[in-house]
């Protein structure tokens, strides 16, 4: 990439050339890369607006590929900014309008759509992620799935009277030494109406792991509140399939718990011939 500035051309105040290599290689994965080297070098630069030539071409693959431009940028320019309250402005994104310039702005805008809500489920994702422990816990991932009801998605959620009643011992079990509930959320989304075509994704939700009973060392501790990263996902997935009204019928289900240690965790069960199998809270 290469940077001019170009103060002689009016309102533009610099100009960037991105080397793509063989025209003929152009696919959607290297417009998605120019995008994110876009995103990374002007986010934050004081600019206001950035104007990107599209690729050429006036079929629909290259409206296409002008949308994976823009995937790109969105994708790179993520930032989780909610708690940076002393971040001085000139490191602060400054770019609020992208226009990418194409010869078929309808074949763009139609894949636009869809990758934008490809886009929006992998910001919900990270935003989960990104939360500190005493922010997000199982009962706080459940709110932060609600409004996923808004765009169709049916959701149900288990609590620990009927995580009781369903056998869910194993994940009661690690939530027991936790002031927080487990939760299990269950996430529909039918794009199809065929009930009998059912994929589904499932992942586990440990929102803050100490380790139990067994408590982990001190170092990184302050990541194990990515032990949710799976659930995350599997919200994530959810919110892109409704997002783009999927033609598709998708079950996602996340298993919900915060493993700490305390007088009601978990021990270790004992065997012996004479002492049969036992374990208290």
């Amino acid at each position: 990439m290469l940077e001019l500035l170009a103060p002689a051309f009016g309102d533009v105040s610099r100009v960037l050339l991105v080397g793509v290599g063989d025209a003929a290689k152009i696919d959607a994965g290297v417009c998605e890369r120019i995008g994110g080297a876009l995103a990374a070098r002007l986010n934050a630069s004081g600019e206001n607006t950035l104007t990107i030539v599209g690729p050429p071409g006036a079929d629909d693959a290259a409206g296409k590929l002008a949308a994976s431009i823009a995937f790109g940028y969105r994708l790179r320019g993520y930032r989780f900014d909610r708690y940076r309250t002393r971040e001085p402005a000139a490191k602060k994104p400054s770019i609020d309008t992208v226009t990418i310039q194409t010869r078929v702005p309808a074949a763009a805008e139609a894949e636009h759509q869809r990758l934008a809500a490809l886009a929006d489920g992998v910001a919900f994702a990270r935003d989960l992620v990104s939360e500190p422990a005493n922010i997000l816990y199982p009962e706080s991932f459940v709110e932060r799935c609600m409004p996923l009801a808004d765009l169709g998605v049916r959701l149900e959620i288990l609590d620990e009277s009927r995580l009781h009643d369903l056998g869910f011992g194993a994940l009661l079990g690690v939530a027991q030494g936790s002031a927080r509930p487990a939760r299990v959320l269950i996430m529909e989304w039918d794009g199809l109406g065929q009930p009998e075509a059912t994929p589904g994704a499932h992942r586990q939700g440990v929102t803050f792991d100490t380790g139990g009973i067994s408590i982990k060392p001190a170092a990184g501790m302050e990541q194990m509140k990515w032990d949710m990263g799976g659930a995350g996902a599997v919200a994530g997935t959810m919110r892109a399939l409704a997002g783009r009204k999927a033609k598709a019928r998708v079950i996602g289900l996340c298993g919900l718990v915060e493993n700490m240690p305390s007088g009601t965790a978990q021990r270790p069960a004992t065997w012996s011939p004479a002492c049969p199998a036992r374990q208290s809270r």
